[in-house]
């Protein structure tokens, strides 16, 4: 899977592959994926299967085995990798939040130095939530206290608002309930949507029904391979 086109893709890999801590099991067979601008992709497949493994190494937060991973037509090196999170941004299905108020949940990643010279916006922030039905003094709410539906909400909208050009999420919604599900999936296509076709994102789901209300194109994955939907 390469790209063609004078369009550049976001994100491609060539080869990328991963093995598991024993080093004798391929976890992820040698793949070549390309995500361009404005793709809304589904992966679906059995537990096991390796979408987690695909998409924790998509993120670079796990190393790759075999292969490299472009972005914007240019290798990541490690050097690259603290900007690169920045703009790629990986979703759990578990999310994890710091001790403390939904405020200091949000205002936490301008702590961090790949995004120093950047402000918290609680105006936008706030927008968020309110798109999300959380009003205002939901801010002041103490993480301990989230539902997990909750704590997912708060866990998006902390990313959403650094605006990445590129989303990953693996099984967000999947222990959620229908309500805050729906509004997951209203927060990405909003995000998605003032991207203006210059965003991204790969949706893993167990769920047939919202791979396809949340995508265009869709692959699956079967023992560390990927392929589209029409070969599986």
């Amino acid at each position: 899977m390469s790209s063609n086109g004078s369009t550049p893709a976001l994100l491609e890999v060539r080869k990328l592959s991963r093995l598991d801590q024993s080093g004798t099991t391929q976890l992820l067979k040698p793949t070549d994926f390309f995500l361009m601008p404005g793709a809304q992709v589904a992966i679906t497949g059995a537990s096991g299967s390796g979408k987690s493994v695909f998409l924790r190494t998509l993120a670079s937060l796990d190393a790759p085995s075999t292969g490299e991973i472009l972005w914007q037509q240019r290798p990541l090196s490690n050097d690259t990798i603290p900007h690169f999170r920045t703009c790629v941004a990986y979703v759990a299905q578990r999310p994890a939040l710091i001790e403390g108020s939904v405020l200091d949940n949000l205002q936490f990643p301008f702590t961090l130095n790949a995004l120093r010279t950047r402000t918290f916006n609680l105006a936008y922030a706030t927008e968020l939530l309110v798109k999300a039905g959380k009003n205002t003094p939901f801010l002041s709410k103490s993480a301990g206290d989230l539902s997990g539906g909750e704590s997912q909400i708060v866990a998006l909208i902390r990313t959403l608002q650094l605006a990445p050009q590129v989303m990953l999420f693996d099984e967000p919604t999947s222990a959620l309930d229908p309500a805050s599900a729906a509004a997951v999936e209203s927060l990405v296509l909003h995000w998605f949507e003032e991207g203006a076709g210059t965003r991204a994102y790969i949706w893993v789901s167990h769920d047939p029904e919202q791979a396809r209300r949340m995508s265009i194109r869709h692959l699956t994955m079967n023992q560390g391979v990927l392929r589209s939907g029409a070969d599986a």
